[in-house]
C-alpha cells in the first residue's frame, strides 16, 4: 500500500476560492474574460451551480455558492472587496476589453507601471477585484528603485504625506490633478499601498 502525498501532484498549492450569488456566472465570466478551463461542477440541492473548480493558465481557482450555513458571503458591489486576484495575461487590453463586453467595471484604468507591468484593475459582475497585468519590460533592480525614487524627487516627506491624505479623499479624476497642481510634483502613475487598507491607490 503506497502512501498517500499530502500535496497531491495535480493541484494547485494555492487556490481562491471566489463565493458568489451567482456561481455560474462567475464561471463563464472566468472563461470568457481569462479562457479559463472548467474542470468541474456541482449542483446544490436547488439544482443551481454551488461549486465549480476551474484553471486560468493552468492554475486553480474555485468558485463557490453563497450557502447558509457557511459564513462567507460575496463581496459588496463597489469595488471595496478586501481580497484582489493578479492574474497574468498575454494581452492585458484585450483582457479588460474582453471583461467590460461581460458586465465588468473599470475601477482603474489601464496604465503601464514602473516595475514593468501594464495593468488595470476591473470589477466582476459578483463584486470580485481582478489585477489584470501583463509583462511589458523587464527591469533590473536599480531601474525599478530609480523610477520609483525619481516620483519623489521633487517634494519632501511633509508634503508628500499631505498629498497622500488629500488624494485617499478625492473620489475623481479631476480632483486628483488639481491636488497634483497644488504640489507641483510629478508623480505620474505611481501607485501607494496606503495605511491599514493595503489598497493599492493610483495618486494621479
Amino acid at each position: 500500500m503506497s502512501a498517500n502525498k499530502g500535496i497531491p501532484e495535480d493541484s494547485s498549492v494555492v487556490m481562491p476560492r471566489l463565493f458568489c450569488r451567482d456561481a455560474a456566472a462567475e464561471m463563464d465570466f472566468c472563461k470568457h474574460t481569462f479562457g479559463a478551463v472548467e474542470l468541474n461542477r456541482r449542483a446544490g440541492p436547488d439544482g443551481k451551480v454551488a461549486h465549480g473548480l476551474m484553471t486560468i493558465s493552468g492554475e486553480m481557482i474555485m468558485i463557490e455558492a453563497e450557502w447558509p450555513g457557511f459564513p462567507s458571503r460575496a463581496p459588496q458591489l463597489d469595488g471595496s472587496s478586501p481580497v484582489g486576484i493578479f492574474v497574468y495575461v498575454e494581452d492585458v487590453d484585450k483582457a479588460v476589453e474582453r471583461s467590460v463586453a461581460v458586465g465588468a467595471k473599470i475601477i482603474y484604468p489601464i496604465q503601464d507601471q514602473f516595475w514593468g507591468d501594464r495593468i488595470g484593475w476591473i470589477m466582476d459582475p459578483q463584486g470580485h477585484v481582478w489585477t489584470i497585468a501583463s509583462r511589458i519590460e523587464e527591469t533590473t533592480k536599480e531601474q525599478r528603485d530609480q523610477r520609483w525614487g525619481g516620483q519623489f524627487g521633487q517634494i519632501g516627506e511633509g508634503e508628500r504625506v499631505n498629498a497622500l491624505v488629500e488624494v485617499v479623499a478625492a473620489k475623481d479624476w479631476h480632483r486628483r490633478q488639481e491636488i497634483k497642481k497644488t504640489y507641483a510634483v510629478g508623480l505620474g502613475k505611481a501607485y501607494f499601498y496606503f495605511g491599514a487598507t493595503g489598497r493599492a491607490l493610483p495618486l494621479f
